[in-house]
């Protein structure tokens, strides 16, 4: 694929076939990913990718904890509120997304089981979580977030579908116990990565994207 196709085919997939990922093509993955630009190249990114065991095991817990009703605590705060534009985008998303599952508006039940299905990794055969160092604060996160548009769109290259998810920062606590990571490292997010299934209804719709117009301008004098 030309860059063109590998931006306008990639799409956040929410159910994904079992089968692994060969690792020579993880670590292609990886390795194009190590590209991404940084603040004064200090590359904060660190991940945590599993396979196999490991993803089972993470899911199990993961899961286990957010259905208890584990209380989320991320490392950076979620947004305190979707204003203006952001909050019809992103009613149109939920809204697209439980239509294409026949989840009613007020089946408050059937939306918060799918919910759940993002500390599932919607049966991705692998995730990676994503961490940066403390220190670096905000810019050391805006690294990690070029970092995972460029892991994303390898993936998409060599045919690898993917979904960044905010929602598997919500337990960092947990994920550092897991993983065996320091206080030190925060979590950003967990991209899930496999083959989707392309051909499950949850696919059938693409969220749109405003007019390039409506978020650059120019200034000439």
């Amino acid at each position: 694929m030309d860059f063109e196709q590998v931006v306008n085919s990639r799409y956040s997939a929410r159910m994904f076939q079992p089968q692994p990922v060969p690792d020579e093509t993880i670590q292609r993955i990886l390795e194009l990913s190590q590209q991404t630009p940084s603040w004064c190249n200090s590359q904060p990114w660190q991940l945590v990718v599993t396979r196999g065991e490991g993803t089972a095991r993470l899911r199990r817990r993961l899961y286990e904890h957010a259905r208890s009703g584990g209380r989320p605590a991320p490392d950076f705060p979620f947004p305190t509120a979707y204003l203006g534009a952001y909050r019809e985008r992103r009613k149109v998303c939920g809204v697209q997304l439980y239509q294409s599952l026949g989840i009613g508006r007020d089946d408050k039940a059937a939306a918060a089981e799918q919910s759940l299905e993002n500390f599932r990794f919607f049966g991705a055969p692998h995730v990676a979580i994503v961490t940066t160092d403390e220190a670096l604060g905000a810019y050391g996160m805006l690294d990690c977030g070029l970092y995972v548009q460029t892991f994303m769109l390898a993936a998409r290259s060599l045919g690898v579908d993917s979904i960044a998810q905010a929602a598997l920062a919500s337990y960092p606590d947990l994920l550092r116990e897991l993983m065996g990571l320091p206080d030190d490292r925060k979590i950003v997010c967990g991209v899930s990565f496999g083959y989707a299934d392309a051909g499950h209804r949850i696919h059938s719709y693409r969220t749109e994207r405003a007019a390039p117009h409506d978020a650059a301008r120019f200034l000439d004098e």
